[in-house]
């Protein structure tokens, strides 16, 4: 980002709340870019007792993760999971738990992550390439992201 959004003066770094900062080099602007984290909801989707992982179109094919996109406007994180799942798996789900808020600095998001309960025969949506079902006592966290949802529901499932 090298211009403001606003007047499209140039931006500047400057120190801000002990922080490098962008802001307008504009008087008559107090445009400040905080980049802050941008909100993801995230499932951790059940079917029958399994749980349901998807690969995107654009990833490997060994990889694989939860349901997962970001909140709209005016949409609250139970809505936006609701509908992700929609889009995603053309199904309709209902929550069960709120699992946990999750840090992901590498993409500078804040995880929402849900544990929801589906219905219905899936259909994958343009996003996704394929899906697959492992049962909950063969899935395995992985290290960040959504694997923190993932290993904390784990923990609690199995108490």
């Amino acid at each position: 980002m090298k211009f403001c959004p606003f007047c499209q003066n140039k931006l500047l770094t400057a120190t801000i709340d002990n922080k490098i900062r962008l802001k307008c080099s504009s008087l008559s602007c107090d445009y400040v870019f905080w980049n802050n984290p941008v909100p993801v909801v995230a499932a951790i989707v059940e079917q029958d007792g399994l749980i349901v992982l998807a690969r995107n179109q654009m990833w490997p094919e060994d990889k694989y993760a939860l349901i997962a996109g970001f909140l709209e406007a005016y949409e609250s994180p139970e809505e936006a999971i609701i509908r992700e799942i929609k889009e995603e798996l053309n199904v309709s789900g209902k929550i069960i738990s709120f699992v946990g808020h999750y840090p992901f600095f590498e993409k500078n998001q804040l995880l929402l992550i849900f544990h929801v309960k589906i219905t219905g025969e899936i259909k994958l949506g343009q996003e996704l390439a394929d899906i697959k079902r492992i049962h909950p006592d063969n899935l395995a966290a992985w290290p960040k992201g959504t694997g923190l949802g993932v290993k904390d529901w784990l923990i609690r499932r199995n108490k």
